[in-house]
């Protein structure tokens, strides 16, 4: 064995973990865990989850053949996402893909040597992630959720389909680091638009019911739901108490609108698992994640419920049908 050969290798062995892509043997498979914040038996999680597997096999690393992914569902608890954490590190994975910041800030609790691929994360570097997006400097890279400018957007969208609202509640978890990340905009955008913004934070189902009691005394009030694990996992109580409440709303997730919400303005989830699969196999081929530069979502979705806009008795604009993406007759 070559000195160079032999110095790599012990390199490696003093930080306990596997080698790069080119100082492995062809002749293994491969190793990767994924750890996703939504339920197993979430629908949109598992669609995700067959994308990355579709983009991998793609670029030549095939699930049970050359490629081992290990799978593991967080059901948005932070705790079960930091004993997950632990468990996928036992088995020593080469690349560890993480859904969320929640999934995130569990595997950086655990290892900052472990390549470590995310998406779906707001902040990267106001969670302290990654030291800048342009040059990580750590063990992690990946790609951001969505920019913050978004949830300007997301108020525009509310008063051009529901011009009458003049209040909007944002709700979110209180719990969710990155609250301040998107309520600037909005705050900013609000006095633009003449309309007043109030915190609707929610940590329990009866928070939300009473929040959306609240909405629902008068036509003048509108709600934009934030993106955070917990609106997610509770979007039905969400959804049917909007439709009780005849409540215009503006939602992060296009689940949201295809389970009955409003509108939505989102971005391309799917393509982000895509891209996200890129850079896996970027560093299972030997690249460093601290020179794979943070990136940002390319790929948008609008999507309207037209259905749901009769039904709270609001008339679409043709403006905002020209631009929809999809609309759910």
């Amino acid at each position: 064995m070559r000195r160079r050969d032999f110095v790599v290798r012990l390199g490696s062995a003093a930080l306990g973990w596997p080698l790069a892509a080119h100082a492995q043997t062809t002749e293994r498979a491969r190793r990767i865990g994924v750890l996703l914040v939504v339920g197993e038996t979430d629908t949109y999680g598992r669609q995700q989850v067959s994308v990355l597997k579709e983009e991998l096999a793609r670029l030549g690393w095939i699930d049970g053949k050359n490629l081992v992914i290990d799978l593991r569902w967080a059901d948005g608890d932070g705790k079960r996402a930091s004993a997950l954490a632990k468990d996928l590190l036992a088995l020593r994975p080469e690349v560890l893909l993480a859904q969320s910041s929640i999934v995130t800030k569990a595997i950086l609790g655990e290892t900052r040597i472990a390549p470590t691929v995310f998406v779906q994360v707001s902040d990267p570097v106001g969670s302290g992630f990654v030291k800048a997006l342009s040059k990580p400097g750590g063990n992690a890279t990946g790609f951001v959720n969505l920019e913050s400018s978004v949830a300007e957007k997301w108020l525009q969208l509310l008063k051009e389909i529901a011009p009458r609202v003049k209040h909007v509640a944002v709700m979110f978890d209180p719990k969710t680091p990155y609250v301040g990340y998107y309520l600037r905009p909005i705050v900013e955008a609000a006095a633009k638009l003449k309309v007043t913004v109030r915190n609707a934070e929610v940590g329990s189902e009866s928070d939300i019911e009473r929040s959306m009691a609240e909405l629902g005394r008068s036509r003048d009030n509108g709600l934009i739901v934030m993106t955070d694990v917990f609106t997610y996992l509770h979007r039905r109580l969400i959804l049917d108490l909007a439709a009780r409440h005849k409540t215009p709303a503006v939602y992060a997730f296009p689940a949201l609108v295809d389970e009955g919400g409003l509108i939505c303005y989102s971005v391309d989830s799917y393509d982000l698992f895509r891209r996200a699969a890129g850079y896996v196999d970027r560093i299972l081929r030997g690249a460093n994640p601290q020179e794979l530069p943070v990136q940002f979502p390319t790929k948008f979705e609008m999507v309207i419920n037209a259905r749901t806009a009769k039904a709270i008795g609001l008339k679409i604009p043709p403006s905002l049908l020209e631009r929809a993406d999809r609309v759910i007759e």
